[in-house]
């Protein structure tokens, strides 16, 4: 498509500055309206066509791009990190920040980024709540034996947190005081809501049709549970967004910063720029994968021999992503794969019906 007009969007919570641009850099329109859904679509229908709009993933992006999408010839969604290190510079405006924006569209440098869908996207949203849930939890469980210890009272660390053993305890303890019981009990229900939270998300998307299938799949890798299997399915959408398995691993956060110099090669720590959902999942199932799984476990086993677990389990949670990557495109080959076969089909019905509808026409005339 020959795009003619480009539109630059900053988007904030109560106001979206905008900027129109032609190829040449002349500008048609700019200013700004209120981020509310109404004025946002009277305004995207009224543009000049073909047009092509950019906006920075922030907070506010997603509801924003799910609008005028379906309004918009081409909508891109841009990488906040790479676009800052573009467009750098002292003076910084909303107005500037739009302009910027249909500049980078217009000389085809917008850092354009991955979007997910809109289905995936809510279901996304679900599983990290879930995450706050967890977080939670673990909250309120520390809490509980802090209060404990506060107060000097000895307990079995392993059953503290059973729902019987925390209730004989509570009951025969002499040294929990008439003030300390409400709050033992008030950390105790707060767990236990949790975790009936916890346990209806975790079935809400396991049993999701549109996730299930997949997260079976990926779950027949030994040493991957539900949750390692919803967070890849979720976090990644797409396996195809990544050309190699070194792709995947840097999003997930599992790579050195490199620095290199006049010839001269120098890695650094883990680099900050991970997906932080994904990255801590796949650090955790790669200290327990080794126990189901036996490959697994000689890579651990021979980096542990060099004298250092943290790499140990970095090589595990490298691995994992691997074979994570290669059973979901094969998944989604699978599905290509179905729907090639469903089109011919439908090519073939298609003359039948056409000849049906020409003999029921002429019926119709005589």
């Amino acid at each position: 498509m020959n795009i003619q007009y480009f539109v630059g969007l900053d988007v904030h919570k109560q106001v979206i500055a905008y900027c129109v641009k032609q190829a040449d850099g002349e500008i048609v329109s700019e200013g700004k309206l209120p981020s509310r859904r109404e004025e946002l679509k009277a305004w995207a229908l009224q543009l000049p066509r073909p047009w092509r709009a950019g906006m920075e993933a922030t907070l506010f992006s997603s509801w924003i791009y799910r609008e005028i999408e379906p309004l918009a010839d081409e909508l891109w969604m841009g990488h906040p990190a790479r676009m800052k290190a573009i467009s750098s510079g002292k003076r910084k405006s909303d107005k500037l920040d739009a302009r910027m924006l249909a500049d980078l569209l217009r000389i085809n440098m917008f850092p354009r980024c991955y979007v997910l869908s809109g289905a995936l996207e809510a279901l996304r949203r679900q599983l990290r709540f879930r995450r706050l849930v967890v977080h939670e939890t673990v909250k309120f469980k520390n809490k509980t034996t802090t209060l404990l210890m506060e107060h000097g009272i000895e307990y079995a660390k392993k059953k503290i947190h059973q729902k019987k053993y925390f209730d004989e305890f509570v009951k025969a303890e002499s040294a929990v005081t008439a003030e300390l019981k409400p709050l033992l009990r008030f950390s105790r229900f707060q767990i236990e809501s949790l975790n009936r939270m916890n346990a209806e998300l975790m079935k809400m998307l396991s049993q999701h049709p549109d996730l299930r299938v997949r997260v079976g799949k990926l779950m027949q890798i030994e040493g991957v549970g539900p949750v390692t299997a919803l967070t890849w399915a979720l976090e990644v959408g797409d396996p195809a967004r990544f050309a190699n398995v070194k792709h995947a691993l840097s999003y997930c956060g599992l790579t050195s910063a490199l620095r290199e110099s006049a010839g001269k090669e120098r890695r650094g720590p883990i680099s900050k720029q991970r997906n932080t959902y994904l990255q801590p999942v796949l650090i955790e199932a790669a200290k327990l994968a080794p126990i189901h799984n036996e490959k697994l476990k000689e890579i651990q086993t021979k980096e542990r021999a060099k004298g250092h677990t943290n790499r140990a389990t970095l090589a595990v949670a490298r691995k994992l992503v691997a074979y994570l990557l290669a059973v979901d495109r094969e998944h989604f080959a699978d599905l290509e794969g179905k729907r090639q076969q469903e089109r011919p089909s439908a090519l073939v019905a298609s003359p039948s019906a056409l000849v049906a509808s020409a003999s029921k026409a002429r019926l119709s005339a005589a």
